[in-house]
């Protein structure tokens, strides 16, 4: 790869003042708006050779780089091939690909023309595709040979599937090749502006933590919504690398790896991981020359578990995380070891941009999502609507101004009792709680389903979570709640060990002695089981729902 040249980790933040940002920053959004024609093709006509998108194989290995011309092109060409196809404005177009240059060209195709993208992680069994196309009624499919292999497996009827592209799949049956049908779309006419920033953008089914997944309507405006993102939380400008590790499939690869960073002018790395290995991330990143690093929390607990220190990390200057809170512990253990790297955690959902985050200008308090983003009121409000008292845990709470804020999404799709639910007197209310302290940063307690109830006590997960994995002993933990006739429910934990530990009563007894001292005694774990592994979404977070069915009839 060429060398670029870098700013240094004390160059000044984008976002200097946060009283300031808060008053002043604003989206000015046209009637007209495509993040691909208003973001990718005009980056493409004002800096053609910028490098856009760099593609990197399981090692590190360099698949593919893509300046912003060549981006923009791949978009078009995916565009007249899918309206060859009969594929038009409004139409659902299922996305299953890995990371690699083709899920973009597919992603900017669509959305070129006014099709509305559902991405979806390889992880998807046959069964999860067929309840995505029948609850959206998608048209068409673009996606990989295992992909194909598992549409073609569904035993039941797609009546609205008409066009099925495949890539990479060697001219399967039934299939349209997707670099066939790219490579003859060189030339055509495309529509100038297709979309009104009111238009559907793009389809996210939620993560499903606790039911099946919710359909999230993102309008066209979301493309600028992840401005706020780029600039102030991952403090993107010109000439950065930024690498957020996501799959494909999850709205996180939105947040990192699509129009926010595109906007600032950075160029977007992506990686086809396999195992995450810490030794090959730590590689990626000094070889890659990633500036702007961005991961889940599991990840960075497993980073911190190798010896940081023999990683040269210089060209790193700033690191995010967000999926579920980051636990102080794991903040300490990577600044540490990085020679002062602060991880900035940050929060939002499927259904918004990034709502929470901590900045570089503004005192990092480890365990606080931190304060609102600019562009964006959130705060914690009681179950009456009336904003909680400090210290007092609530709900989390988006008002919903006029203009919109710019990031939140349109609807739950086809299902007005969650959109009754979500959307009360003015306020979009996300489903989680947490508490606010004296000056303002947010503390996330749990999902509302997450929260345990015990003695008249209120304990969120994440406390006793965070208290568990400061114990060397401890890799990861997950706390719910196990029903109880006297206490009405008791906390109980379920951990993962680390390298070197064996599970035992001994062991045991200690992380309770551990977690009582750390944490109130009330908000120990009565019942500790030792696991090989966490159950998660496929987006990566804990599903707490399935730990607390494996304790029913215990």
């Amino acid at each position: 790869m060429p060398e670029i040249e870098l700013p240094d980790r004390t160059c000044q933040p984008n976002l200097t003042s946060y009283e300031e940002a808060r008053a002043t920053y604003r989206v000015d959004v046209p009637e007209r708006f495509n993040p691909t024609i208003d973001i990718v093709e005009r980056w493409a006509q004002e800096a053609p050779d910028d490098l856009a998108l760099i593609s990197l194989g399981p090692e590190g290995e360099t698949i593919a780089e893509h300046t912003s011309a060549q981006l923009a092109d791949a978009g078009r060409r995916m565009a007249r091939a899918l309206l060859a196809q009969g594929v038009g404005k409004g139409d659902p177009v299922f996305i299953m690909l890995p990371r690699v240059p083709a899920w973009y060209a597919a992603m900017l195709g669509v959305i070129r023309i006014g099709a509305v993208p559902m991405p979806g992680t390889n992880q998807l069994t046959s069964r999860d595709i067929a309840y995505r196309f029948k609850t959206a009624d998608s048209v068409a499919a673009i996606t990989d040979a295992a992909g194909a292999e598992k549409i073609d497996a569904i035993d039941e009827p797609l009546s609205t599937l008409r066009v099925k592209i495949a890539w990479d799949a060697g001219g399967r049956d039934g299939w349209l090749d997707l670099d066939t049908l790219m490579d003859d779309a060189a030339e055509g006419d495309l529509p100038d502006s297709p979309t009104a920033a009111t238009d559907p953008l793009i389809l996210f089914f939620t993560s499903g933590t606790v039911s099946y997944p919710k359909m999230v309507i993102q309008p066209a405006s979301y493309g600028l919504g992840h401005v706020s993102t780029a600039r102030f939380w991952h403090d993107l400008r010109p000439g950065d690398r930024h690498w957020t590790v996501t799959d494909t499939g999850w709205a996180k690869a939105a947040w990192g790896g699509l129009f926010g960073q595109w906007h600032e002018r950075a160029t977007v790395v992506q990686v086809a991981l396999g195992k995450p290995d810490a030794d090959t991330i730590m590689r990626i990143i000094r070889e890659a020359r990633i500036t702007s690093f961005c991961a889940p929390p599991t990840l960075y607990r497993l980073l911190v578990q190798t010896d940081l220190a023999k990683h040269d990390l210089s060209v790193l200057r700033h690191c995010t995380s967000a999926g579920e809170p980051l636990n102080p512990e794991v903040i300490r253990a990577w600044k540490d070891g990085t020679g002062g790297l602060t991880v900035y955690d940050g929060y939002g959902q499927s259904e918004t941009t990034c709502l929470v985050a901590n900045y570089r200008s503004v005192p990092v308090r480890p365990g606080s999502m931190g304060l609102p983003v600019p562009g964006w009121t959130v705060d914690v409000l009681d179950d009456e609507g009336a904003r909680a008292a400090d210290d007092t845990v609530g709900n989390i709470a988006v008002q919903v101004t006029d203009p919109r804020p710019v990031g939140l999404f349109t609807e739950y799709h086809r299902d007005p009792g969650a959109n009754a639910k979500a959307f009360r007197d003015g306020w979009y209310y996300t489903g989680d709680k947490a508490w606010r302290d004296l000056d303002g940063y947010i503390w996330f307690e749990g999902r509302d389903d997450d929260v345990i109830t015990s003695s008249a006590y209120r304990i969120g997960p994440f406390e006793v979570e965070s208290a568990l994995i400061e114990h060397p002993s401890v890799q990861e933990a997950a706390v719910v709640g196990k029903d109880d006739p006297k206490r009405t429910q008791i906390v109980c934990a379920f951990v993962v060990l680390a390298a070197g530990f064996e599970a035992g009563d001994d062991l045991a007894a200690e992380l309770q002695d551990h977690t009582k001292n750390l944490t109130a005694p009330y908000k120990y774990p009565r019942e500790i089981h030792f696991v090989d592994d966490l159950p998660k979404t496929v987006s990566g977070k804990i599903r707490r729902t399935e730990l607390r069915d494996r304790l029913k009839g215990q």
